[in-house]
C-alpha cells in the first residue's frame, strides 16, 4: 500500500495531502528509464570495448602465443634443413662409401623405422596443452631425427672399420716385385710347367725366378709378419716366408743371407734379405712364390704397384716363355 505524504500549509495552518500529478509521474518514469538506459549503454559499451581493446594481461598472453608460433616455425624449418643434410649423408653412405668398400647399403626399413605410437606422447596429451598437436608433431620430428642420426652414427662407425680393414687388406696384397727390376730383364722363368734344372723334365714351377747377382737386396712385397726363417742344404736353401694375413703368404728362396728374424713385423718394400745360390739352384737367383689360402697362384698377376700397363704386359710376356727354371 502506497504511503500518503502530507505537507504543512502555513497559510491555512493545516496539513495538506501531497498530490502527484500525472506529468510528474511521467517525468519521474522518464528519468528512471533514462538512467536505466545509461547504465545499460555503459555495460554494453564496456563489453564492446573489452572485445576490441584487450586487457594488458590478454595482450601479453596473445603476444606470447605469437612469439611461440614464431619460434615453432623457425625450429620446424631448422629441423627440416637438418633432415635434408642427414638424407645427403645417408645417400653418400649407401651409394658411395659402402659400394667402394664392398658392403651392402642399410635397408630403408631400418633407416625409416618409427619411434613408437601415440602412447609415447601420452604425457603431453594428458596435460591438454594448447596447440598440443603442434607440440606432438615437433616432438615426433625430433625423435625421428634422433633415431636416424643414431643409425647413421653406427653406420659411420662400421664404414670406418671397413675402411681400416680394406686398407690393411690392400697393404697385405703382394703388389710389387721382390727385387729391383726397372729394366725388366731380371725375370728368368715364369709360373707353370717348366723344365726342371736338375731332372731336365717338365715339372710344375710354382713361382717366378728373378736372376740377380749374389747380394742383391730382396724386399717384402706386402705388409706382414715374418713366419719362417729357414736354412736347408737342398730344396729351397735359405728361405723366408711372410704371412700377410687375409689368406696371403709369400715365399723367398735360395737366399744368400737374412735381414729379418721370425716374428718380426714387416712393411711392403722393406729389406728382408739378399739374393743367393743356396739349395737346389743352378745359378744366383731369387725364387718367389705367392699363396692365397694355401694355394699357389701366379705372382705375375700381383705386380701392379710398381709397373705401368706397358711394363706389366712386357713382364707377362717374358714370364710366359716356357724355358728352364733356375731352381726348384
Amino acid at each position: 500500500m502506497a504511503r500518503i505524504k502530507y505537507y504543512y500549509d502555513t497559510e491555512t495552518c493545516k496539513y495538506e495531502r501531497i498530490r502527484t500529478s500525472t506529468g510528474d509521474i511521467i517525468l519521474n518514469m522518464l528519468g528512471i528509464f533514462s538512467l536505466a538506459m545509461m547504465i545499460a549503454g555503459a555495460l554494453v559499451g564496456l563489453l564492446f570495448f573489452s572485445n576490441i581493446f584487450e586487457s594488458p594481461k590478454e595482450l601479453m598472453l596473445r603476444n606470447e602465443v605469437k612469439e611461440m608460433e614464431f619460434y615453432y616455425d623457425n625450429m620446424n624449418a631448422e629441423l627440416t634443413r637438418l633432415e635434408n643434410i642427414l638424407q645427403g649423408l645417408e645417400h653418400r653412405d649407401d651409394n658411395l662409401y659402402r659400394k667402394v668398400l664392398g658392403a651392402e647399403p642399410i635397408d630403408k626399413s631400418i633407416r625409416n623405422a618409427g619411434v613408437g605410437g601415440a602412447e609415447r606422447y601420452k604425457e603431453i596429451l594428458d596435460k591438454e596443452i594448447i596447440h598440443e598437436d603442434l607440440i606432438i608433431k615437433l616432438t615426433s620430428t625430433v625423435d625421428r631425427l634422433k633415431r636416424k642420426i643414431y643409425i647413421e652414427s653406427k653406420s659411420q662407425d662400421e664404414v670406418v672399420q671397413l675402411a681400416e680393414k680394406k686398407e690393411k687388406l690392400f697393404a697385405a696384397i703382394p703388389a710389387i716385385q721382390p727385387v729391383s727390376n726397372k729394366q725388366l730383364i731380371a725375370l728368368a722363368s715364369g709360373f707353370g710347367m717348366r723344365v726342371h734344372p736338375i731332372y731336365k723334365v717338365k715339372k710344375m714351377h710354382a713361382g717366378i725366378d728373378f736372376a740377380a747377382t749374389i747380394g742383391t737386396p730382396i724386399y717384402a712385397t706386402a705388409d706382414g709378419t715374418i713366419d719362417v726363417v729357414q736354412v736347408n742344404f737342398s730344396g729351397y736353401g735359405k728361405m723366408v716366408e711372410i704371412d700377410h694375413g687375409f689368406g696371403y703368404r709369400t715365399r723367398y728362396a735360395h737366399m744368400h743371407g737374412f735381414a729379418v728374424q721370425r716374428g718380426q713385423k714387416i712393411k711392403r718394400g722393406e729389406l728382408i734379405g739378399y739374393v743367393g745360390n743356396t739349395g737346389l739352384s743352378t745359378a744366383p737367383h731369387l725364387h718367389y712364390e705367392v699363396f692365397i689360402n694355401g694355394t699357389h697362384v701366379n705372382p705375375i698377376h700381383y705386380f701392379f704397384n710398381d709397373l705401368n700397363a706397358t711394363e706389366y704386359e712386357k713382364l707377362v710376356e717374358l714370364a710366359s716363355v716356357e724355358n728352364q727354371a733356375l731352381g726348384q
